[in-house]
This record gives structure tokens, sequence and C-alpha cells, in this order.
């Protein structure tokens, strides 16, 4: 089957809220697209401000970290109710640098994705191997395990509306890309892994990005591949180029 192409960016701890409006307004007109969906993954507090300005476009909104617990004593955290509430749509969950900077683990990927769906927000799940483990060539083994884990007790039906973003660790602001090879033999392999867990409609549904230093002069090739469809993009999400990954034909 066909799947739109979904291209997300991922603005990290980047913007004030009037930085962020000045920057929509900036790539509303370039990223317009019948055939491509595009996700502006904001800092929370922006996200009120930057659902504003998306109002009657093709640009949906998206959190880039949420808590598993609906409330409670979780100082500094913010909740699937507060994104949804604030109009977010979408949800990054697991990015490496949440990983590797604030101690999450499958497990606790694993409670984001489930509360996530619980809630009705489309997460945008995070998996990626790091230079060491691709060198020692257990790169499948790896992102099979964070699969596998990140999906434990989802539902088929759950399932169908998940975004895998493959971001290998070694090309996340780097300069360095994946080949279209390489991201293609992982991303076909997330989707085989998929396929065992909920068989091919499923798999064939499935949205699967590629993230690693996404840029215009990349796109094109990385898009054409039959297992790719779409991007998480990081920092040229914060530039006019971003309309050049979403209308990359």
């Amino acid at each position: 089957m066909a799947r739109r192409k979904l291209v997300a960016g991922n603005w990290k701890m980047n913007k004030t809220p009037s930085e962020a409006v000045a920057l929509i307004e900036e790539l509303k007109p370039l990223v317009k697209s019948d055939d491509v969906d595009v996700v502006f993954c904001v800092p929370a507090i922006d996200i009120p401000a930057a659902v504003e300005a998306v109002k009657g476009t093709n640009i949906a909104i998206g959190g880039e970290n949420m808590y598993f617990e609906d409330k409670g004593a979780y100082t500094g955290e913010v909740s699937a109710d507060m994104l949804l509430d604030a109009g977010a749509k979408y949800v990054i969950i697991g990015h490496s640098e949440r990983r590797e900077y604030f101690a999450e683990t499958d497990i606790t990927v694993n409670k984001k994705v489930l509360k996530a769906f619980e809630k009705g927000l489309r997460p945008i799940i995070c998996c990626g191997e790091s230079l060491e483990q691709r060198e020692q060539g257990i790169t499948i083994d790896w992102i099979r395990q964070q699969i596998k884990i990140a999906f434990l007790n989802v539902t088929a039906d759950q399932a169908k509306r998940a975004v895998i973003a493959y971001e290998p660790i070694w090309a996340i602001g780097t300069g360095k890309t994946a080949t279209s090879d390489q991201a293609e033999e992982v991303c076909g392999a997330i989707r085989a892994c998929i396929r065992e867990l909920y068989g091919e409609a499923v798999a064939d549904q499935i949205i699967i990005q590629y993230g690693g230093s996404v840029n215009a002069g990349n796109a094109a090739e990385l898009f054409a591949k039959s297992d790719i469809d779409g991007g998480l993009v990081g920092g040229a999400s914060l530039k006019a180029d971003f309309g050049k990954i979403v209308n990359y034909k």
C-alpha cells in the first residue's frame, strides 16, 4: 500500500514562543504540500502559540516529550493531558538525547507510549544505535530490542497509528548521514519486526521515518526508499530549507 510521507521537525531546546511564531510564519508558505504530512515538535512552552500560528494550514504541532503519569508531584514534567489541551497532536518519545541526558530507558519509553495511545496522542517513537554498536555488528539486534520493548502491551489498532523514527545516534547533529541503503536496511528490519508482532496489515500501515542529519540535499534519495516514509528532522527544521525537505520531489 502507498503510505503518505510524514516529515516532522524536532526543534529541540530552541525558540521562545515569539520566535516560534516568527519561524512558523516564515515556514508556512514553504511547507505547503498535498501529499506530505508536516509536524513541528516544539518546546512545551511554545505549543499554544505554535498551535495558533498553524491554524488553517497543513501543519500539526507536537510535543518533544511527556511523562507517563497523568498528574502528581513530578516537578518540571508535562503530561499527555497538558499537551492535548494545548493543542498538540503528536509527541516524540525516547529520543536518544532523552535517553543519554535524562536517563530514559526502554521501559520508560514503553510507559510513555502506552500513555500517549491511551490519551489519543500519536507517538513518534525513536530508536537508534551508537557508532560502537554499529561497528560491533549488533545494529539490527539492538533496534529490534528497542522496538519490542517500546511496543509491549500496545494493541494492533494502536500500533497502526504509531510513527517510528530510526535515528542512528552517530548521525544526529554530526553532519554524518547513514547512506540511503543503510537507512533502508534498518527501516526494513523495523517493518519486519512489526510484521512479526502484528502481521502484514499493521506493518504495511505503520509510518517509519529516518532521522539523523536529514537535509535538502539528501531527502529525496532517502525518501525514495520503499521502507522510509519521511523524516524526523533536527537542525534543518529551523531553517527555510525545511520546505525543500517537505517538497523533496
